[in-house]
């Protein structure tokens, strides 16, 4: 089987349980990020990038990405500072700088702090990836409490429309915004039904804003990620871990690594006539 067979091994994985927000350090087996593998070709040079989410998992994975492709990189995350500080070597070590950016974007004054930050430091903003999300597990609804749900708003949908209010002054034609969606939009589990709805309220939101910012030569995109190996998903039942994936056609999760390349080309101008797209890159499950 070659590399480039997508008919991979499936990882194995055995039961496990962290509590939110979760470390890539702690994940039994680590996630790939594209570390050995990713190789960038200037598609980004000099451009300046903010992802939010970017100490492990898919954003990790872009913030390597777009470090390799040329980008300064603004690194934003909760407080897993181990895992930042390793995101932060990434970007060093392809010759880029960084910015390690923590606190909640689920608070309208840090986001607006994020973007005057990052514009402060590297002097412009050119992609705002919204990649940061929360997702908790529910057995019923009945034990969806209102600061469950007010938690998953705010961190999965309000931080965008906060992050995006800031950002909108420094955008210039070209800009991009690029929000993580995912195929819980389509296919919801019912145990984990506030993240899926918030992610149907991405996609919603990426199809407007597209047809808002055309005019001003801004485009807003979405990537709708399937079963992803990352903190995010070993946060509820331990035992449900080693199936993680399986049952997708391809039979197995999807690496970070491998959704990074829809990243670049969405911030690249290969993307420019792409706005309002959702990119959904599960593993073979439907979103649509």
């Amino acid at each position: 089987m070659t590399q480039d067979d997508p008919r991979q091994p499936a990882p194995n994985i055995p039961p496990q349980k962290q509590d939110n927000p979760g470390t890539e350090a702690a994940l039994n087996p680590r996630a790939d990020h594209g570390e050995t593998s990713y190789r960038g070709s200037g598609k980004l040079e000099g451009k300046v990038a903010l992802v939010t989410g970017a100490d492990s998992g898919i954003g990790k994975a872009v913030a390597l990405a777009f470090a390799r492709e040329g980008a300064d990189v603004a690194v934003s995350y909760l407080d897993e500072h181990e895992d930042a500080e390793d995101t932060a070597r990434l970007v060093r070590e392809a010759g880029r700088r960084v910015l390690l950016l923590p606190g909640d974007i689920g608070d309208q004054a840090h986001c607006k702090e994020l973007v005057e930050r990052t514009v402060a430091e590297f002097g412009g903003l050119d992609v705002l990836v919204n990649n940061a999300g929360y997702q908790k597990n529910f057995e019923d609804i009945s034990e969806v409490t209102p600061d469950d749900l007010e938690r998953h708003y705010r961190t999965n949908v309000f931080a965008i429309f906060y992050l995006c209010q800031a950002a909108l002054p420094h955008l210039k034609p070209g800009a991009s915004i690029i929000n993580t969606a995912s195929v819980q939009a389509y296919q919801p589990t019912p145990t984990i039904l506030p993240y899926a709805s918030t992610k149907g309220a991405v996609v919603t939101f990426t199809k407007g804003f597209a047809k808002a910012l055309g005019e001003k030569g801004v485009r807003v995109n979405a990537v709708a990620p399937g079963p992803i190996w990352t903190p995010l998903v070993v946060q509820g039942d331990a035992e449900s871990a080693p199936e993680f994936g399986k049952k997708t056609p391809l039979g197995r999760p999807g690496q970070p690594a491998e959704l990074a390349a829809t990243y670049v080309l969405l911030a690249s101008a290969d993307s420019k006539y792409t706005t309002g797209a959702v990119y959904a890159i599960t593993g073979g499950e439907l979103t649509a």
